[in-house]
């Protein structure tokens, strides 16, 4: 796994596989979570696709440098990805705060861009009180002490029941992400605000949203679907983390749209 640098000196953490010579396929985590939450989605598109991931800063093995953050800072860490890279366009597919950076590329990159898959995600937060909130509660007890609600935003009752090895690794991925970049990210959440500019992209974009997300509910995805001309919306059974918690039918619905 190669370390990028971004333009502000921050170590970005990247894996590339697939084949040779296929269209790039760039997946984007979500908060609280680092680029193995996309190993199913990996061992099924790498014969199809080349599949850049990363850590956002913040994250896993990147850099965590002092916040806040900015969408645009994390869409510029994007940016940077790609230029060290040498790769022009890609697919996007991000879920959660990968989707809001991937409005922001959608907005204000669209050369980078080939087609948007915009995943359990939200354009804006009316009311930043929630965020304040999580970001009191994270420094006060960790993100140990809050991994157990956590998982009852991302998985339904049954998934976890059923998924006790999954629901162990998501934990053990959250837990481990370092508190000042949790928040630095919680912050730039809180801030986004796309109304304006997703009227703006133009590339081929899909919306997915979770039929039971109490995180970014359907009704968000929705409203990203109707900014963007031209957009397909897809609904999946599952709660937050879709690609964990029904990774077939994510993998499907990817393939049908990137056909």
């Amino acid at each position: 796994m190669p370390i990028i640098t971004a333009d502000d000196g921050t170590p970005l953490n990247v894996a590339i596989e697939g084949r040779d010579g296929a269209p790039v396929l760039m997946f984007s985590n979500s908060l609280g979570t680092d680029l193995r939450m996309w190993d199913e989605q990996v061992a099924a598109l790498a014969p199809r696709f080349r599949i850049l991931r990363y850590d956002r800063r913040g994250h896993g093995k990147s850099g965590v440098p002092k916040g806040p953050y900015t969408m645009e800072r994390l869409g510029r860490d994007v940016l940077a990805i790609l230029d060290a890279l040498e790769i022009e366009r890609v697919n996007w597919c991000g879920v959660s705060m990968g989707g809001m950076v991937g409005q922001w590329l959608g907005a204000n990159a669209p050369q980078r861009i080939d087609r948007l898959v915009l995943s359990n995600t939200s354009a804006w937060y009316p009311d930043k009180t929630p965020w304040n909130d999580r970001i009191r509660t994270v420094q006060e007890v960790g993100l140990a002490g809050m991994v157990d609600a956590n998982m009852t935003r991302w998985f339904t009752a049954g998934f976890r029941e059923r998924a006790p090895q999954a629901i162990a690794r998501m934990k053990e991925m959250f837990v481990a992400t370092p508190v000042a970049g949790y928040i630095a990210c919680c912050e730039a959440v809180r801030d986004m605000d796309f109304r304006d500019s997703n009227p703006r992209i133009t590339a081929p974009t899909l919306v997915i949203v979770g039929a039971q997300d109490p995180a970014t509910p359907p009704a968000a995805g929705e409203a990203i679907h109707k900014a963007i001309k031209g957009s397909q919306i897809a609904s999946i059974d599952a709660s937050h983390i879709a690609n964990v918690e029904q990774p077939k039918a994510y993998t499907e619905t990817l393939l049908k749209f990137l056909a």
